[in-house]
Parts: structure tokens; C-alpha cells; sequence
């Protein structure tokens, strides 16, 4: 069964930082693309990053630049995304996805195969 497990949201407040965590299971963690998506309250979902496991690339929305940092540990079937100096505007329901296959750029929200079921960040100002 693939099973893609958020993490690490929370409240903060704005200029902290938090590190969402995202465990997949039930699939070749390799052969994969992983995304981060958020979706705040009337706004549709939005991507975030996305790392290509086959190559390694990373993307990131303009948004975010500078300030989040995805990462992942094969050995752990684990992506991570750093979140540093958080606004309000962050604040969001944050989803990972993963898209099978290798990709030159991230793939589409429409592309990902598999999702987890969000966690959710608040930022307070």
C-alpha cells in the first residue's frame, strides 16, 4: 500500500522556522518525484518544491525562494522542507505528493500519482 505520512506542522510565529518531514512507504522511493503543495482557506493548492529523486533538482515557487530548503534521505524514504523566516502568508494546509517517473522539471499538480493527507502550518504575526 503506498502511503505518503506529513509531519511537523505547527503554529509559530513569523521569522521562525519549521522542518515538515514527509515518509513514504509502499513504493521504489527512487523512481519518484516528491512535492510539497500548501492550500490555505479559500485559495486554491498551490506548489511549493518538488526534488526529482532521480537527479536530485530541486524547484521552488517564487514565493518561498531563499527561504525553504527540500531535501531528501533515500536511506529513509523520507523528504524534508525547511521552512525559515515564515510569514503569515505561509500559513496553509501543507501537502507532499509523488509523481512516478524522472522528470526534467516538476511535474504538474495534475502529474502527481500519490498524496498524504496534509499538515497544517500557522504562522501568527
Amino acid at each position: 500500500e503506498v502511503q505518503l505520512v506529513e509531519s511537523g506542522g505547527g503554529l509559530v510565529q513569523a521569522g521562525e522556522s519549521l522542518r515538515l518531514s514527509c515518509a513514504a512507504s509502499g513504493f521504489t522511493f527512487d523512481d519518484y518525484a516528491i512535492g510539497w503543495f500548501r492550500q490555505a482557506p479559500g485559495k486554491e493548492r498551490e506548489g511549493v518544491s518538488c526534488i526529482t529523486n532521480s537527479v536530485g533538482s530541486t524547484y521552488y515557487a517564487d514565493s518561498v525562494k531563499g527561504r525553504f530548503t527540500i531535501s531528501s534521505d533515500n536511506a529513509k524514504n523520507t523528504v524534508y522542507l525547511q521552512m525559515n523566516s515564515l510569514k503569515p502568508e505561509d500559513t496553509a494546509v501543507y501537502y507532499c505528493a509523488a509523481a512516478a517517473g524522472n522528470w526534467d522539471g516538476p511535474p504538474s499538480l495534475y502529474e502527481y500519482d500519490y498524496w498524504g493527507q496534509g499538515t497544517q502550518v500557522t504562522v501568527s504575526s
